[in-house]
This record gives C-alpha cells, sequence and structure tokens, in this order.
C-alpha cells in the first residue's frame, strides 16, 4: 500500500459490510462488530486499520479491509527480502520491525523504541532464528500480544528466517526518551 494510499483510507468514514472481526484497544480482546456499525478509520499502518465506533477503538486486520468497504491493496508477495547470498541480515530484521505500529500512536515500534534486543541465530540445518526482545508503553496494554504476533509475523516474512521468537519485557521500563529523533518528528515533539 503507498503511502497515498494509507492517507487515503486514515479518517475515513465507514458502514461496516459485513461482521468483522477486530481486537478492542487497549484490552486486546478479540471481539465481533456487527455489519451496519458506522465508524471512522484513524490510522492505516503496517497493514492493519485503527478504526472508532460507539464501541471505542479496535484494531482491524487489512485482510477485512472489504468489511469497512474499501478494496484491499494488491496482492504482493509479503514484502520478502531475497537475501543473494542466502545471508539474513540484521538490517533485514529492523526494516520488517519498522512495518509494525502501536495501534493508537502512528509510530514504528522501532522509532518508539520498544525494540531492546534482535539476535539472529544461525541454525545447523542452515535456517535462521530471530530472537527479539520488545516492551510496550504501558505494562497493562492488552495489546502487547497482538503487536507482538505482527512482529513475528513479519520477521518470518523475511526469506531466510524459519523461526521467530518474540517476548515482551518490561526491564528497562519504556520512558519517552526512548523515541528516535524521527519518531519524536512523528508526534511533534521536536
Amino acid at each position: 500500500m503507498t503511502k497515498k494510499e494509507k492517507a487515503m483510507y486514515e479518517n475515513t468514514e465507514f458502514t461496516l459490510l459485513r461482521d468483522c472481526e477486530a481486537i478492542q484497544i487497549p484490552s486486546g480482546q478479540k471481539t465481533m462488530i456487527p455489519a451496519g456499525t458506522q465508524g471512522v478509520i484513524t490510522q492505516s499502518l503496517g497493514g492493519s486499520h485503527t478504526i472508532a465506533t460507539y464501541q471505542g477503538l479496535a484494531r482491524v486486520a487489512e485482510k477485512d479491509l472489504d468489511a469497512l468497504g474499501l478494496e484491499k491493496p494488491q496482492a504482493q508477495e509479503a514484502k520478502k527480502t531475497a537475501p543473494t547470498d542466502g545471508e539474513v541480515s540484521e538490517e533485514d530484521v529492523w526494516n520488517q520491525l519498522r512495518q509494525c505500529y502501536d495501534p493508537e500512536i502512528p509510530v514504528n515500534i522501532v522509532d518508539l523504541g520498544l525494540v531492546y534486543d534482535c539476535r539472529l541465530i544461525k541454525k545447523e540445518d542452515g535456517g535462521t532464528r530471530v530472537e527479539v526482545k520488545m516492551t510496550l508503553t504501558a505494562p497493562g496494554c492488552g495489546m502487547g500480544p497482538a503487536i507482538a504476533h505482527d512482529a513475528q509475523s513479519k520477521i518470518l516474512s523475511i526469506d531466510g528466517v524459519d523461526e521467530a521468537d518474540v517476548q515482551l519485557v518490561w526491564d528497562p521500563p519504556w520512558n519517552q526518551n526512548m523515541i528516535s529523533e524521527a519518531g519524536r518528528m512523528k508526534l511533534g515533539m521536536i
């Protein structure tokens, strides 16, 4: 999806055309939003969409764009990276993590300073295992498992990665000083 398409979806009003599975924000609980529900798309980043309805905020997967009355982007290979030498680089992993977003904050998890550690482990069978330690902006946020799953899925889309373990950790506690300069600019903090 191009930046233009993302911007086109944000602030778009909709009426659900069919029942739609979503994840409530910030509880992280799955919910079914009934057909006919009206709302607005507040954020479209990283392949998921944050919507506001009378039920509050929820995250809708890209596969359910049709329920919002929007077209799914043209089928793309899941942005597979193809290392020419068969090696997975740490840069490949960081680039995929930059495609993961907190559903309430329009900054990726890397620029928010939520990713603490990234390790690539070459396996004997030739595959690569990636281990990531990340945190959340608030320990009580129920969206943690959904964000971690999103990160894991994006890492597994890298050609050559056959295992990905994304762990949520709470030490050190996250604070706003961990946001990158790019993130601060996006949030208007500079």
